[in-house]
């Protein structure tokens, strides 16, 4: 939930600054949309940057998350073919 308002804050922010530049500009409008565009492409790689880290997370996440779910299954089935022994050892 923190990365997804950091990336939020980063739109917001890029657009705001954005609406600023273009309102009190000293340059031509040529210069200004270049400069404008810049900025627009630094944010956009930086946004590209938080949303990868935020892929890499959530895969590292799924990841821990099967390897547990695979160690409760193999301590499950041990169990149960303990029990299933001492039911057979049981009944004889």
């Amino acid at each position: 939930m923190k990365t997804v308002k950091v990336l939020l804050g980063v739109l917001a922010g890029a657009a705001v600054g954005a609406l600023v530049g273009v309102l009190f500009a000293p340059d031509k409008g040529s210069k200004t949309r270049k400069k404008i565009m810049h900025k627009g492409e630094d944010y956009s790689d930086e946004l590209k940057e938080k949303f990868d880290e935020l892929v890499a997370s959530i895969a590292k996440k799924y990841d821990a998350f099967e390897q547990g779910a695979e160690d409760l299954m193999a301590k499950g089935k041990a169990k149960m073919e303990e029990i299933k022994k001492e039911v057979s050892h049981a009944t004889d």
